[in-house]
């Protein structure tokens, strides 16, 4: 049953099991007796970003890599029987990001579409707008920040707070939107493509657990101060090996941020039961 509501996003510190468990003693915002799993699967997408949220009976998706990406993004979901998406969450209209929504909106019922408030300007972005049309759903062009929970994850996507951002690369980027999942004592974040700019309006979004880099792992004046404010547990970064600044990886490890990147590691699942949080991958170990 969806519980929509905007509201303000539960701000909760958490704890995280990686190679090792953290203990945790936060209020829990759902009875953990009943706490069931939530898995996030993070894609092997190249630079692109293609996230999968799947917990008792509902399936949220951030995102869905380049054109050719969608293919992957169905097999996953068919393969664990799942025929309706509660969430189809655009964070943007790059084409690294709304390239494969095509193939999905067309292989599955999708009952809700988030998008920010701006028109695309690639051709990944016009078949999108036209599989919308052709499959009769209107999607929410996000002005406010909007808040749901699917069985005992509670979500808030973050709207961008302008509707100009200046013009090339980092506009669109500047636009993305930002989910946080709130899954009992785990706070999961993602954060599209977001700049510097982007970065600094949501500095105050709270700790969270496990974040998804922004920007693929690309260097960020203010990627510092977001890791100081966030106190993420793990991080994630979906990209390829030439994206990845160093400076990034060598800021992540100096605040002892257990990082996983697709490009070292794979498909990287993240399976949170509420309490912990652990990561398996394809192949080798956090940076």
């Amino acid at each position: 049953m969806l519980n929509i509501k905007k509201t303000a996003a539960l701000l909760l510190t958490s704890a995280v099991a990686v190679s090792s468990l953290f203990a945790c003693n936060e209020k829990k915002p759902h009875d953990m007796a009943n706490a069931k799993e939530l898995k996030v699967t993070f894609l092997d997408v190249g630079k692109a970003d293609a996230i999968v949220l799947q917990s008792e009976s509902s399936t949220v998706v951030i995102d869905c890599g380049e054109k050719g990406d969608g293919k992957k993004i169905s097999s996953i979901l068919e393969e664990s029987g799942t025929t309706v998406i509660d969430y189809l969450i655009i964070t943007h209209f790059d084409k690294d990001h709304v390239g494969g929504a095509p193939k999905v909106l067309k292989t599955f019922d999708v009952k809700n579409v988030l998008t920010p408030d701006y028109t695309g300007n690639v051709s990944e972005y016009d078949k999108f707008a036209e599989t919308l049309d052709g499959r009769g759903i209107t999607p929410m062009k996000l002005k406010e920040d909007i808040s749901f929970t699917l069985d005992d994850v509670d979500y808030t996507v973050y709207a961008p707070k302008k509707d100009f951002y200046g013009d090339g690369d980092s506009a669109e980027n500047n636009f993305s939107l930002v989910t946080k999942a709130v899954h009992h004592n785990n706070i999961l974040l993602f954060t599209g493509d977001a700049m510097e700019e982007r970065l600094d309006e949501i500095m105050d979004i709270g700790k969270c657990t496990l974040l998804k880099v922004p920007y693929h792992g690309r260097k960020l004046d203010n990627l510092g101060d977001f890791l100081k404010a966030t106190e993420p547990k793990c991080a994630v970064v979906c990209t390829d090996s030439n994206e990845f600044s160093g400076k990034m990886q060598d800021l992540l490890k100096k605040q002892k941020i257990n990082t996983y990147a697709t490009c070292f590691n794979g498909k990287i699942n993240a399976v949170s039961d509420g309490s912990q949080i652990k990561i398996d991958t394809e192949k080798g170990s956090s940076l």
